[in-house]
């Protein structure tokens, strides 16, 4: 059973280009918050190789800056970047798909 699929009363269909750019843009900003993560992420061996503080100095407790930055600050810096790259799409698509007018 193939065919046209049926639109509903007032259904706006969005056109293929406008779902190709869409698309294009959505990876394009799915590329740019994966790079934030891994230059994230691999700031931390960089760190701990680099400066000898990061892992010597003691901060609260017996807690060294690198460790509370790993237990705590990643989650909330990953939060951040998460959340950002959620709206961020959520924008561009509202704003790029089901835009149309309809003239009746």
């Amino acid at each position: 059973m193939t065919g046209p699929v049926p639109q509903h009363e007032g259904e706006i269909r969005d056109t293929p280009a406008e779902v190709d750019a869409a698309f294009r843009t959505l990876r394009r900003i799915a590329f740019t918050y994966f790079a934030v993560f891994l230059v994230v992420v691999a700031a931390f061996p960089v760190l701990s190789l680099t400066l000898d503080w990061w892992l010597d100095s003691r901060l609260i407790g017996s807690l060294s800056p690198g460790f509370l930055t790993v237990a705590v600050g990643l989650y909330a810096v990953f939060a951040g970047i998460g959340i950002a790259a959620a709206t961020l799409s959520s924008s561009v698509e509202q704003r790029m798909l089901g835009s149309q007018e309809t003239d009746e």
